[in-house]
């Protein structure tokens, strides 16, 4: 481990005591000075632990019922003083101040208390921590050299690496306790700024306008188990994975623009980005304003054609892809596209994973289209989609490598999962039946599962190499997606005969391999695991159907 720390004293000011004479007891075992305050003091000599009071350190009282104690220059200056700067060491030197390596403080219970049935204001304010996030922050900016505990949980870890490092810390765990103290502040004073938000009258917060659909931060509650994988290998390992070990997830929301209203016009609504990246940094180019449902669609949309390597088109309607093809050229995948359902493309949104050229644009605009998606434009391109007055252009970039979670919001709270950002490889699939797939029914069943993943669930997909050709989406039972993907392929004289199936889910019963058979379909990939799967399996053999499973579903509600 690089950068050694030895810790030679520790502040220690904690209203949650779980954990601290045991931590205390492996920080005296290494030599280290304890300092601290009031009622952690007394617990700490109760258990036999010698303890320099915060009073002795700075030479002036705890006052006002603790609310003034730690508030202090030979407190303050203790952490933030840098250790390899002379004139900082001089001035401490100057004014008797000696340093403090490790910081060990969690906050007043503020989030606790405002949760109490009953609580009062002056109760809620009572538990507002003044001292603890200001030593927090002051020793959390110097992580260089100064270690910063905010949380029983990762005493055991902390302990561990002391004794293996003869009572030193590194600068990785140092720089990682830091980050996760500024997050537990951050989550602090959000949870106080919400609490005092909901005391004020509706006309104070349309003047603070907090009146805002999200607010400027919004958090959900995550509750780690690091006993559980894939924390196994405790705080540093999860740390260094960048989880965040704290109660809260921070979400950074910058406000970007009112919209006209949300899903419908009763309801108010605005856009925020998390990091200037995917559809909420996309740049609009032209056309008249973007609506909420005009973001959903194309958030639907660009997460489409990004799954693509080759080169794709999509046109989605309310969220699902009512057409999906791929071609040489961005006017070929385009007709294929919109071959798969022209009526439904009708006020769509249609998104390309490249650079949109003159050919393709002219091709788009005999179709009234609600948004263009793509990476780029051709100056020719922009030029005839600035005939049409009212064709939203957006240009965007990719999101950050760091959205890695989803979150959706349910009554009370958020639900919280990674993006299925899982992606399908040929040699990932069991073929289960006596027939093989052929190299041609092994492309589309590529392209129809990719496709599928955007689907609605329940989800059902028909395609060939280089288009959908029917898409069911959103069924209450499998059959019938099969039925009406079927249905919208012949209503536009798409050939079946020879084509793949998909489905995002096990199919229950055999019924739906039937069915698929009366269409002509002559292989399906689907991600098995049914307890009925042989009778499916004897089905599709029954048929000459070759069917694949991927071991993998892809469930979009």
């Amino acid at each position: 481990m690089s950068e050694l720390r030895k810790i030679t004293r520790a502040l220690l000011s904690v209203s949650d005591k779980t954990g601290l004479v045991e931590f205390a007891s492996d920080l005296a075992s290494h030599g280290v000075e304890i300092i601290s305050t009031g009622g952690t003091a007394k617990v700490l000599r109760d258990a036999g632990l010698t303890v320099m009071d915060v009073s002795e350190v700075t030479g002036f009282p705890e006052m006002m019922d603790g609310r003034v104690k730690t508030l202090h220059p030979k407190m303050h200056g203790a952490f933030l003083a840098l250790r390899d700067n002379a004139e900082q060491v001089a001035s401490m030197n100057e004014h008797g101040i000696t340093p403090i390596d490790m910081v060990v403080v969690n906050l007043y219970p503020f989030e606790e208390t405002v949760a109490k049935d009953g609580v009062t204001l002056e109760d809620a304010v009572e538990n507002i921590d003044i001292g603890g996030p200001a030593m927090i922050r002051s020793a959390s900016k110097n992580w260089r050299d100064v270690a910063v505990v905010t949380d029983a949980r990762l005493y055991d870890e902390i302990a561990a690496e002391l004794h293996e490092n003869d009572g030193s810390l590194s600068l990785e765990t140092r720089s990682r306790l830091a980050a996760l103290a500024y997050t537990r502040t951050a989550a602090y004073d959000l949870a106080i700024s919400s609490y005092l938000a909901k005391q004020l009258s509706n006309d104070d917060l349309e003047r603070l306008e907090l009146l805002n659909p999200l607010g400027h931060l919004a958090f959900v509650e995550l509750e780690d188990d690091l006993s559980t994988p894939p924390y196994e290998g405790g705080v540093s390992d999860a740390l260094s994975d960048g989880v965040v070990l704290s109660e809260y997830k921070l979400i950074e929301l910058a406000k970007v623009a009112d919209l006209r209203y949300g899903e419908n016009p009763h309801q108010k609504a605005a856009l925020y980005s998390t990091d200037g990246g995917g559809i909420a940094g996309a740049e609009q180019l032209h056309g008249k304003e973007m609506s909420f449902n005009n973001y959903v669609d194309a958030e639907a949309a660009w997460n489409l054609v990004q799954d693509f390597d080759q080169r794709a088109v999509a046109i989605i309607k309310h969220t699902n892809p009512s057409g999906v093809g791929t071609g040489s050229t961005n006017e070929e995948a385009y007709k294929l596209a919109l071959a798969t359902d022209p009526v439904s493309a009708f006020g769509g949104i249609v998104a390309f994973n490249n650079k949109v050229d003159a050919d393709v644009a002219k091709h788009l605009i005999e179709v009234f289209s609600e948004v263009i998606v793509a990476p780029d434009y051709d100056d020719d391109a922009l030029e005839i989609f600035k005939s049409k007055k009212n064709l939203r252009v957006l240009s965007v970039a990719s999101a950050s490598a760091d959205a890695s979670l989803e979150f959706k919001q349910i009554s009370g709270g958020f639900l919280v999962q990674d993006r299925d950002v899982h992606q399908l490889k040929t040699s990932d699939l069991t073929i289960v039946t006596k027939r093989h797939p052929t190299d041609d029914e092994l492309a589309a069943m590529q392209l129809a599962w990719t496709v599928c993943k955007h689907v609605k669930s329940n989800a059902i997909v028909f395609a060939n190499g280089h288009q959908t050709l029917g898409v069911g989406a959103g069924q209450m039972n499998r059959v019938d997606s099969v039925r009406i993907a079927a249905m919208r392929a012949e209503r536009f004289d798409l050939p079946l005969a020879g084509s793949v199936l998909a489905s995002d889910a096990f199919f229950p019963f055999r019924d739906n391999v039937d069915e698929a058979a009366s269409f002509g379909v002559s292989a399906i990939i689907q991600p098995g695991g049914s307890i009925k799967d042989d009778e499916s399996i004897a089905a599709a053999n029954e048929h000459n159907i070759a069917m694949a499973f991927t071991g993998i579903r892809h469930f979009k509600h």
